[in-house]
Parts: C-alpha cells; sequence; structure tokens
C-alpha cells in the first residue's frame, strides 16, 4: 500500500474530540465555579443563545441579582400555611366563679381569620366542655356577619362548675361559619383551640390571645359499617359515659311551716335522649318511706334543652326527727309525648347517702330556716329502694 504524499497529508481532517473530553480539556484553572445559566454551556440546545462555549461573567450575574427586586411575603396568606397564625387568632377571658359554682367565658374577638374563599365570613364561636358528652355541654354566640376580624363581646356561662371539674376539664372553643346564612350546610370549623381548666385561679379572670388550630380528626372504627360516599375520618368526640348531668338543688327545713322545703333550681349538661340532640326534662321527686301523693312531685317540663332552668319549689310536712330517718330520691327524665319517658338521671339524698349528699342532708336538718344550695352529680342507673 502506497504512503500518502505530503499533498494528501496537508488535506486530514484534525482529529475529532467528543463532547466529554472537550469539557474535560477546555477548563479554566482554579476552583469550580457554580453554573448560573445552563446555556452557556449547552448552546445547542438553545437556538436563541449565543452560539460560543464560554464561562458566564460571575462578576455581571451577581450585580443582576442584587438588582433584581425582592418578592415581598405576604402579608395574609390564603389556604394552608405553616406560620403559626395562618388561621387566625382568639381572644377571650376566664373567669372561674367559686362562689356561684359557674365559668364564666368571654369570647371579644378574632383575628385574621381564613375561610375556605377569600373575602367576608359569618362566624360564631361555640364552646365544649371536655370529656363529656359535647352537645351537653355545647354554648355558642351570636353570628356576626361580614368581616375576618369579628368582635362579638359576649359571655358563655357554665352553671354547676365545680373545683373536680376545673382539675379534670378542658374548655374547646371553635370559631364556626354559621351555615344558615351561606345556604350550604355544615361546614368544618376555621380553626379551634384547647385550654386545660386546671391552672384557673377561682375568682380571678386570666385573659387569652391564642392561635386557632385545624379541626382534630380520628379514623372511624373498622367494624363500623360506612355508607358510599361516608368520610373515612369523623370529628374527634370525647365522651364520658358515667355523666349524665347535674342538678342544683336548694333544701331548707321550715320551723314555722314545721317541715322540709326542696327546691328544683337548675339542672346542666344533662345528656341528649332525643333524636335532635336535646332532651324535654322534668323532675319527680319521692319521699321513701311515704305513701299517698303527698310524697311526690314533679316539676314542669322544659322543651328542648340540656341546660333547663325550673325554679319550682316542694314542701314535705313532718318533724326534724322523721326526717332525718328518710330518704329523698330526686329523679331527671326526657318527656316523651305518647310513649315511655326516659330516664336521664337521678341523686339521692337522706342518711343512706354518702359524701356530699349527706352532708347536705345533715347540714340542712341541723339549721332551721337556712337555706342551702348545691350542685349534685347523677347517677345513671334508677335507685331500688326497699320498704
Amino acid at each position: 500500500v502506497a504512503c500518502p504524499g505530503p499533498a494528501a497529508a496537508g488535506r486530514r481532517r484534525p482529529p475529532r474530540v467528543s463532547m466529554q473530553e472537550h469539557m474535560a480539556i477546555d477548563v479554566s484553572p482554579g476552583p469550580i465555579q457554580p453554573i448560573h445559566l445552563i446555556s452557556d454551556y449547552f448552546p445547542h440546545f438553545y437556538p436563541f443563545a449565543e452560539h460560543a462555549l464560554r464561562a458566564p461573567n460571575l462578576r455581571t450575574t451577581a450585580a443582576a441579582i442584587r438588582s433584581a427586586p425582592q418578592p415581598q411575603p405576604d402579608p395574609e396568606p390564603e389556604g394552608d400555611s405553616d406560620d403559626s397564625t395562618a388561621l387566625g387568632t382568639l381572644e377571650f377571658t376566664l373567669l372561674f366563679d367559686a362562689d356561684n359554682s359557674a365559668l364564666h367565658c368571654t369570647a371579644h374577638r378574632a383575628k385574621g381569620l381564613k375561610p375556605p374563599a377569600s373575602g367576608s365570613v359569618d362566624t360564631y364561636v361555640k364552646a365544649n366542655l371536655l370529656p363529656g358528652a359535647s352537645k351537653a355541654s355545647q354554648l355558642r354566640t351570636r353570628t356576626v356577619r361580614g368581616t375576618r376580624g369579628p368582635v362579638w363581646e359576649e359571655t358563655l356561662t357554665y352553671h354547676g362548675f365545680t373545683p373536680q371539674d376545673a382539675a379534670c376539664k378542658t374548655l374547646r372553643l371553635c370559631v364556626c361559619e354559621d351555615p344558615r346564612l351561606r345556604r350550604r350546610r355544615r361546614a368544618p370549623p376555621l380553626g379551634e383551640l384547647r385550654v386545660p381548666l386546671r391552672k384557673l385561679v377561682p375568682n380571678r379572670a386570666r385573659s387569652f390571645d391564642i392561635c386557632l388550630e385545624k379541626r382534630r380528626l380520628t379514623k372511624r372504627p373498622k367494624g363500623l359499617d360506612t355508607a358510599r360516599g361516608m368520610s373515612l375520618y369523623e370529628e374527634e368526640v370525647e365522651v364520658a359515659g358515667e355523666e349524665r348531668g347535674r342538678i342544683l338543688l336548694s333544701l331548707c327545713y321550715s320551723s314555722q311551716r314545721g317541715g322540709l322545703l326542696v327546691g328544683v333550681l337548675r339542672c346542666a349538661h344533662l345528656a341528649p335522649m332525643d333524636t335532635n340532640g336535646y332532651s324535654d326534662p322534668f323532675v319527680r321527686l319521692f319521699l321513701h318511706p311515704n305513701v299517698g301523693k303527698k310524697s311526690k312531685h314533679k316539676t314542669s317540663v322544659r322543651k328542648k334543652t340540656l341546660n333547663p332552668e325550673f325554679n319550682e319549689e316542694f314542701f314535705y310536712a313532718g318533724p326534724r326527727e322523721e326526717l332525718a330517718q328518710k330518704t329523698l330520691l330526686v329523679s331527671v327524665w326526657d318527656y316523651d309525648l305518647g310513649t315511655a319517658n326516659d330516664f336521664i338521671g337521678g341523686v339521692q339524698l337522706g342518711s343512706r347517702a354518702s359524701g356530699e349528699r349527706l352532708r347536705h342532708w345533715r347540714e340542712c336538718l341541723g339549721h332551721s330556716d337556712c337555706r342551702l344550695e348545691l350542685w349534685h352529680p347523677l347517677d345513671g342507673e334508677p335507685l331500688q329502694l326497699s320498704n
């Protein structure tokens, strides 16, 4: 084979160099700089870019970054956010009135509420005492319309609130959108918060300004058959099965009339017995052992409430020594038209009782013409009295 001559050698093409080899060779000495614009190194994929392989001018790029306008944070971001104030805040005041066995919650105002859709919103505050039947302890304020910063300045009062309740209960406050004014079904709360009540000092008001949190959801039990379209999650409900409510009774032995005056003042947090979530409560009184209608009394019926006020008084004649050996049975019932009434709860006062119930009975009979008022929790089982 003949070797190519000098003329053929002069026409020989230069060896082809791959892109990897080119990038490995054509590197400026010094530390590796970050790539600010990828098009500066691969102009083939950007036809409008400059057709030259060059390193970017770092000084020019840094100056351009410094001179570019910086984005400003949104003062009221919509939707979910990691900011603790994303759902807004609620200002309220709590007061444990130990002298009257009451808890007062004053809802002042909310700020920065985030409704599902931007714009105005119609809101109210709903309160619950937990643990317990949420419907029984539910209170709410009026609805304030057309604002994301509503001002209520309304006080919600829980009667029959004792130091034992303060030691173990938590107050849940929810800011809710009123569905009736929006012609829509019940919507989840815009936010909620929970305050343990054990740190409250009796007869001393305490103010709060707390960020709202998302509603807590729990997964439905696996054994629960869910219909098609039913959510797999439900709102957290804390129910104490032993709580049936409580009743405020007044006892007074009248020396002028020669008998016992029993006042049925009010009930609080009764267990709901009707399908609408309420009850139609009334109270029965029975002095045992006694026969005849004189030993039985009944209050009027209060419709659709779990916190009824009765303020009715009944009289049982008899000397003090005789009454001391008897038992007063107080029971709360739900009135049902055409069917049997439902038993809600009861309490037994007298010589067979114990604790606060026995003390209430003895102090009443030991001090004439002195009215003693005391809250008593209701028992869930009817009492069986022997003759």
